[in-house]
């Protein structure tokens, strides 16, 4: 198969061999099969600073475009070089199929409830404010607070919200500690 999409493979203090290059080739035909409306793709190849002395995982990152996006792949790591350069692309090849499912309307968009981060906190009459990402300031009761409760939060945290038009503006209804997503 020929390759339709420009190609660039970039390799930073790692010599490029041809059983690499070809490898790289093989695995980005693949994508342009799974989707022909990849447009581009750069690999990166890096080996660790010292990688001679010390060994340790080469870094693999893929960046590719399709028609109104771009997906990209960063820092795949392994000891072994072709590892590294498959778990790159098998990762790139899931982003693609989520684009296409997107793009088929296959998948539902997640609605993502709103947020922000407590930046008053009164305890004893017990309600606070957040502060929402464009600045609206947003009031909640204690009673608003799903579990594990008022007592756990502090200022400073971020918050997922339902908002409400209160007597004197804006409040939560509901208001529940957002959980790091790493």
């Amino acid at each position: 198969m020929t390759l339709e999409m420009p190609l660039e493979i970039r390799a930073e203090d790692i010599p490029v061999t041809a059983e690499i290059e070809a490898y790289v080739r093989e695995r980005s035909e693949r994508l342009q099969t799974l989707a022909s409306g990849v447009t581009s793709c750069r690999v990166t190849l890096e080996a660790p600073v010292g990688h001679h002395q010390k060994g340790g995982p080469y870094e693999v990152s893929i960046s590719i475009l399709v028609p109104g996006a771009k997906l990209v792949v960063n820092r795949q790591a392994d000891p072994s070089l072709h590892v590294a350069i498959r778990h790159a692309f098998d990762a790139i090849s899931r982003q693609v199929e989520d684009y296409l499912r997107r793009q088929r309307g296959q998948v539902k968009v997640e609605d993502v409830p709103p947020h922000g981060r407590i930046t008053r906190l009164f305890p004893e009459e017990g309600y606070g404010f957040i502060t929402t990402d464009d600045d609206r300031e947003v009031y909640f009761h204690r009673n608003a607070v799903l579990p594990p409760g008022f007592g756990e939060l502090a200022v400073g945290q971020e918050v997922r919200f339902a908002e409400e038009q209160g007597d004197r503006g804006p409040q939560a209804s509901t208001v529940t500690a957002a959980r790091n997503h790493r």
